[in-house]
């Protein structure tokens, strides 16, 4: 009997153990911890945990929690903590996210298990009377024998998963998770330009935006931007969800996603709608370059086009992927045949049972709508709402306004961090010479085709 006791007693520590989740901050044997940065500038590491009105709360790696308000937080982290707020609450069927202990089956275990023992205690204070015992039964070997299967079947749901929608139900379209490896080997061509990492839930990519080819000749209508290197670093890097999901309705990029990327490239340069902020097709106005680029307000160098030129390095390998989680191809299929018909997100499901999205010289270019499920920043409404998570960029020095009839017809480095730019206007050229130090100290020196000159230094 002393045995049967020492067994349950056993058993029911190691189910309370094992229905402990565990996992909070590993992933792939490696620690995880996030960085939230204060306005003050002084970072913070902790995971997301809730939120409660307008406090953050994260959770250390000892479990402790830290709160900070969402005033103390950067804009950055902001949008962060709206967008983990927004989706935990549409997880929870969109009812306030309160922490509470689950019910679980290695709940039920562990009462069953300590009811057995309470029997097994009472059999015991009445061994003395034979006749409540019969003689027949083996009371250590039997009791044993069902302790184990009641252990075996505990253990089994205590372990078991289940994958659930946000409904509560369990879905019928499982799209199997996206292999950091095959990430890997889509950006490896271009490291170390780029950084990449991830984590359980994205995967990352560290960027200056600069790419590798020349880029602003061929544009017609320039807004008089040039590209400067942004910081899509650490907690602003982009971020690709490793789970995607499909979208129950697609949302059309005719009347969303103005604002903001839709994909990065495999070479670090994000990809904005074909459409630009006033809802015209970038390329056909002429505001795109040979490579389908140009610079935001921010003198943020990004594609509205594909980049199909990518796929020369790339080969059968993906030219991009888009925020939802899917890839983006070129003109060829993954398996290197000829490109099938696309549907109106401007891709279909390959023979992998997988969507993913193709590039191609006509419009929408990259994405027609987005067939993954992708979350909005609720402080921008359609149509110049964005996808979040979405890295920022910086500007250095004000916007400035269209120059009518100017023609970029060169653009290229005269020393480390430094560029000149060449425009002409009828049978006059113009001249943007501009650089940078470690220090981010920016220096703009513009020449018009009069030959007037003005410099102007700009911290950023």
């Amino acid at each position: 009997m002393k045995t049967v006791f020492t067994f349950l007693l056993a058993s029911i520590v190691s189910i309370t153990l094992m229905a402990h989740p565990g996992g909070h901050f590993e992933q792939d044997g490696k620690l995880i911890l996030n960085t939230w940065t204060l306005k003050s500038g002084e970072e913070i590491k902790g995971n997301f945990s809730h939120v409660k009105g307008d406090r953050l709360f994260l959770e250390g790696m000892d479990g402790h929690l830290v709160s900070r308000s969402f005033d103390e937080l950067s804009a950055q982290d902001l949008k962060l903590a709206q967008f983990k707020q927004a989706r935990m609450a549409a997880l929870n069927g969109g009812n306030e996210v309160s922490v509470k202990r689950a019910y679980s089956p290695a709940n039920l275990s562990f009462y069953v298990m300590a009811f057995l023992l309470l029997v097994l205690l009472f059999i015991k204070s009445r061994r003395k009377d034979r006749q409540f015992v019969p003689k027949a039964i083996n009371l250590n070997q039997s009791t044993q024998a069902a302790v184990g299967i009641m252990f075996a079947i505990a253990s089994f749901y205590a372990c078991k998963k289940a994958i659930v929608t946000s409904a509560g139900t369990t879905p019928t379209n499982i799209i199997p998770k996206t292999r950091t490896t095959f990430l890997d080997s889509s950006f490896a061509d271009y490291k170390p330009g780029l950084e990449t990492r991830s984590d359980a839930s994205y995967y990352y990519v560290a960027t200056s935006g600069i790419p590798a080819h020349n880029m602003m000749v061929g544009i017609t209508s320039w807004q008089q931007q040039v590209p400067i290197p942004q910081s899509y670093t650490g907690s602003n890097s982009w971020s690709i969800p490793l789970q995607p999901s499909y979208a129950v309705s697609p949302l059309s990029t005719k009347t969303n996603f103005m604002k903001g990327a839709v994909a990065v490239a495999v070479n670090g340069v994000p990809i904005f709608n074909a459409l630009n902020n006033r809802g015209e097709d970038a390329y056909l106005i002429g505001e795109l370059d040979n490579w389908g680029g140009h610079c935001g307000r921010a003198d943020d160098y990004h594609y509205h086009a594909a980049p199909m030129h990518l796929s020369g390095k790339a080969g059968l390998k993906p030219i991009a992927f888009a925020l939802d989680g899917f890839a983006v191809y070129g003109s060829k299929e993954p398996e290197g045949t000829t490109m099938e018909p696309l549907d109106i997100c401007h891709g279909h499901t390959g023979k992998n049972g997988v969507y993913h999205y193709h590039g191609t010289s006509d419009y929408p270019y990259v994405i027609g709508a987005m067939k993954g499920t992708v979350s909005t920043d609720p402080l921008t409404p359609a149509p110049e709402n964005q996808i979040l998570p979405q890295a920022f960029a910086k500007a250095a020095r004000p916007a400035l306004t269209p120059l009518r009839d100017a023609t970029i017809t060169d653009f290229k480095s005269t020393a480390s961090n430094a560029y000149s730019l060449t425009y002409r206007i009828g049978s006059k050229y113009g001249y943007v010479n501009y650089s940078w130090d470690a220090l981010n100290k920016f220096s703009f020196t513009l020449i018009d085709t009069a030959g007037k000159s003005v410099t102007t230094v700009y911290q950023r």
